[in-house]
Parts: structure tokens; C-alpha cells; sequence
């Protein structure tokens, strides 16, 4: 019974988007509100590089500026394996930036269990697409 709820879950999610797309567009930004639960207390508000935690020492880096320094075209493959953990960078040593494809999966199989396998993937792409569009509309002109 419950990856029938999760399956209808979902696809009211679906239905909801596609539906709500000119309706929501004002009224809720998935993306923005993402962001600024999930990426804004290290790259700040608007991308920059200035959250809060950027003054601990480390280094973060500017979002702005991802087109701008891939020649114009946004990094989309590199950044969803940023944010997903399949890309580390080693140039950078450790990994300060959690692994929020993890994070993701873990915190849906945590909510619902008995989801069918898939549920989990869909749900972390759906959060990480949801980063990239908002990061998108960030870059400077």
C-alpha cells in the first residue's frame, strides 16, 4: 500500500508542476527556496561566495560566474556532479560541500521505507535539477 502512496505522491507532484507552472512561477520558486536552505549559508545569497560560513577559512566559490568561466556555457553536467558527489574535486582537497545526492536519497528512503527503488532517484534528480535552473537564473550578464 504505502509505494502506491508514494507513486500517487509523486504523481500529483507532476501533475501539480505541469499544471501550476503559470500559476506557481509567481508564487513559489522551488529552486530559490532549495538554494537558500541548502547552498546560500556557504555561497551566500546571491552566489557570490559571501555566506555566512565562507569566513571559515575556506574557500567557495562564486556562482555568478560559472558561464563566464566555461566560455559562456553553463557548466550543467559539471554542477549536477558537483552537487550529486560524483565529481570531487581533487584540486581542492578535502570535500567541505556535503554530498547532497546522499543526502537526498537518504532523506526520502527515511521518510517512506517501503518507496520502490526508483522513488529515491527521481526525487534527488527532481531537488538537483531544481538547484541548477535556480543557479542558472544567478549568472551574471
Amino acid at each position: 500500500m504505502r509505494p502506491t502512496r508514494v507513486a500517487a505522491a509523486l504523481l500529483a507532484l507532476g501533475m501539480f508542476n505541469a499544471w501550476g507552472n503559470g500559476y506557481a512561477a509567481d508564487k513559489l520558486d522551488f529552486g530559490k527556496v532549495e538554494y537558500e536552505r541548502k547552498c546560500a549559508v556557504c555561497h551566500g545569497l546571491m552566489g557570490k561566495g559571501d555566506g555566512p560560513f565562507a569566513t571559515v577559512g575556506m574557500s567557495v566559490p562564486d556562482l555568478t560566474t560559472l558561464s563566464k568561466r566555461n566560455n559562456g556555457v553553463f557548466p550543467v553536467q559539471h554542477l549536477y556532479d558537483v552537487i550529486d558527489g560524483t565529481e570531487i574535486l581533487a584540486a581542492h582537497g578535502t570535500r567541505n560541500m556535503p554530498i547532497w545526492g546522499t543526502v537526498y536519497r537518504k532523506q526520502l528512503e527515511e521518510a517512506y521505507p517501503d518507496a520502490p527503488p526508483f522513488a529515491a532517484e527521481v526525487y534527488m534528480h527532481f531537488r538537483i535539477l531544481a538547484l541548477i535552473d535556480y543557479i542558472s537564473r544567478l549568472q551574471a550578464k
